[in-house]
């Protein structure tokens, strides 16, 4: 791998503020110290420093001439609320909170990145580093670019870049087109008549419209959306009752839909408001439907795709980077920045660790000086000297 000899020599130090961010997560729009600690990096370095961006957004920006071309390099911050189950020594501090996602990971990488491009000065043009708060369905890049991001902040360009657990180290991943799908929580609540268990006659037991619902929500997709597009919908909780013996009045189902095109994704929404507010008249309750699209589908451009593999490829060599990723079910709001600006969005390689958003991940420190390594790389030559 040609990682840069530099970015070699800081590999401990960002190690260390990588493991001191995992020992300190904060969730999404609470990164008061996590955002404090990357503007005095930023700061230190020679960068002008933008807080407050998004709420808890920093943004560190590096120019070098008087070229106008600019591109973004954006990096999450933000942890999971899940209590961790690993026991080295920089593991969660908080209870109930944990980097269980690599945001730790990415931030480091982009801080080195930063620390390398500020010391060599090696391209013409600006780089702004865009830390995001509040990936994790909490709306951090549409707070930040509600903030204003791109008009104070314009960018020809703009990439992202998240590990991949259980592609090897030294590997990269993307793909053209759409990558990532969009993603969308909702809510059914439904509306019966409470009463006695043992007099289920009197009432409308709204427990079993919810059971009828879920059955039927299991065919919108199979029997609704063309076969040649992908799509999931899944119930993933529900919610009724506190007594053994009292049917209750509500009951309350929630989960995700996902697909790859905005089309698809509103006719999920159409269908599964049809079916339970169908369902709900046929037994004599109701069925209101809280349906919000928290994720637009991820589409990289084609042309800032190639330009990001040949970058990769320059790295570990043409064999280890695959550019024809399959497409993700999961889903990622850097999104709703390509949709504001051309760019890409690539996986980098964090070995055998456990899955995202499990309790026993980890970020693989072995691939922090390759990720700086390679914004570095898209840099200069995304804004090679004229």
């Amino acid at each position: 791998m040609a990682i840069i000899d530099d970015v070699r020599e800081y590999h401990d130090e960002l190690t260390e503020i990588r493991r001191d961010f995992h020992a300190h997560p904060e969730l999404g729009m609470e990164e008061e110290r996590t955002s404090e600690i990357v503007a005095e990096k930023l700061k230190s370095w020679g960068l002008e420093v933008h807080r407050g961006l998004g709420k808890t957004g920093v943004v560190g920006t590096l120019r070098v001439g008087n070229d106008t071309r600019s591109v973004g390099l954006r990096a999450d911050m933000d942890a999971l609320p899940i209590t961790e189950a690993n026991d080295f020594g920089h593991r969660s501090t908080y209870d109930g909170k944990m980097h269980a996602c690599g945001h730790d990971g990415h931030t480091a990488m982009l801080l080195g990145a930063a620390r390398y491009l500020s010391e060599t000065r090696n391209f013409e043009g600006c780089v702004h580093f865009i830390f995001q708060p509040a990936e994790e369905g909490r709306g951090g890049a549409v707070a930040m670019l509600k903030d204003g991001l791109f008009e104070r902040f314009p960018c020809d360009t703009v990439f992202g870049m998240h590990n991949h657990p259980g592609m090897p180290v030294g590997e990269f991943a993307i793909r053209p087109g759409p990558m990532m799908a969009g993603g969308a929580l909702f809510d059914i609540k439904i509306n019966g008549v409470g009463g006695h268990g043992a007099r289920p006659e009197g009432g409308i037991d709204p427990v079993v419209v919810a059971a009828h619902i879920v059955t039927a929500c299991q065919t919108i997709v199979s029997r609704n959306i063309s076969a040649k597009d992908l799509a999931v919908l899944s119930i993933t909780q529900v919610h009724a009752g506190d007594a053994y013996n009292v049917i209750p009045h509500e009951a309350h189902l929630m989960g995700t839909a996902r697909a790859f095109s905005t089309p698809v994704m509103k006719k999920l929404e159409e269908n599964l408001r049809r079916t339970a507010q169908g369902i709900a008249s046929g037994f004599g309750a109701t069925a209101e439907l809280d349906f919000r699209f928290e994720f637009a589908p991820l589409v990289n451009d084609a042309e800032e795709t190639g330009f990001a593999a040949d970058r990769a490829a320059d790295l570990v060599g043409e064999d280890k980077v695959n550019r024809d990723l399959n497409m993700i079910m999961g889903s990622e709001d850097f999104s709703f920045m390509l949709n504001e600006a051309p760019g890409a969005y690539i996986r980098i390689g964090n070995g055998a660790s456990s899955p995202v958003h499990t309790a026993e991940y980890d970020f693989d420190d072995e691939i922090i000086p390759l990720g700086v390594s390679f914004w570095a790389t898209l840099v200069e030559n995304k804004l090679a000297k004229q």
